[in-house]
């Protein structure tokens, strides 16, 4: 009989080591648990640990994590790195949502859209590369939305960060190939999450009763609340990415939830002019 022990099992094939941000809460908040289930040690990056001691557990290590200040980030991949010597996944999840149209924008919200969703995922991407490069492996998938490949007014921030990251994606994908490295996307419907319900920043000017845009915001803001509340829940955005962590064919991108399983396969199928038909069409703009 062998006499293989589970840490010489461990020893030989060690667990896969996974930071995500933005895990307190909703899809990443989901993915943590669910992960947690697959054998993976999961580090919960949140700017507030104490929101995650109910799921803390051996394979679930809560750890401080601002995206937007690069020490805070350094400070949690060497965490990490001193612990296991090595970082397997990346998920860019945390995200920061602002209603308002262009004219409304108040200087310090426009910064944050881009601050948390573009420079965020670079700032974390710029530390943890450099591991991922020297180990010669790695997976990074950033949580994107189907609003990266769809204009929707009073989303013109939101929508313009999440082209990016998209970009970023493109781009990435091409500059680490050669390190073995993968990069992906999930572009996620409306889901109902606790970030989509409670998190959005709306403009207070935008949403003005007086404002000259009352009418596209009464038309439209109660069409996008419905479509959130009633939205896919969060456990298909985790379960997606378990799929492509598994998968070393996986493509560049994936779509999860309604929404964007109408909206994408649509917009490479139709031009420019009348997919943005469908889209007045569909919300009534």
């Amino acid at each position: 009989m062998s006499n293989v022990t589970n840490s010489d099992c461990e020893a030989n094939f060690p667990r896969k080591v996974v930071l995500i941000t933005g895990a307190s809460s909703g899809m990443g908040k989901a993915t943590v648990e669910f992960l947690s289930k697959n054998d993976f040690i999961i580090y919960a990056g949140t700017r507030h640990v104490e929101g995650l001691q109910a799921i803390k557990q051996n394979n679930i290590i809560p750890i401080t994590l601002d995206i937007t200040n690069q020490s805070s980030i350094n400070q949690a991949i060497d965490t990490i790195y001193e612990k296991h010597h090595r970082i397997d996944i990346l998920i860019n999840n945390a995200g920061y949502g602002l209603v308002s149209t262009v004219e409304n924008l108040v200087e310090e919200q426009m910064q944050m859209q881009f601050n948390v969703n573009v420079f965020g995922v670079l700032r974390v991407c710029k530390s943890i590369i450099p591991i991922m490069r020297k180990q010669e492996s790695g997976i990074i998938i950033n949580i994107s939305s189907f609003l990266g490949k769809i204009g929707l007014p009073l989303l013109t921030l939101y929508n313009s960060s999440k082209y990016a990251v998209e970009g970023i994606t493109d781009s990435l994908r091409h500059e680490l190939k050669d390190f073995n490295i993968r990069v992906h996307s999930i572009m996620p419907g409306f889901f109902d999450t606790k970030f989509a319900r409670d998190n959005l920043v709306t403009n207070l000017e935008t949403f003005d009763k007086n404002s000259p845009y009352s009418k596209l915001v009464s038309n439209l803001a109660p069409v996008i609340v419905d479509q959130i509340n009633n939205g896919n829940d969060a456990i298909e955005v985790a379960q997606m990415i378990l799929e492509i962590i598994n998968n070393d064919k996986f493509s560049a991108r994936a779509t999860v939830g309604d929404k964007a399983k109408k909206f994408i396969p649509m917009r490479k199928e139709l031009s420019d002019e009348d997919f943005e038909r469908k889209v007045i069409e569909y919300y009534g703009l």
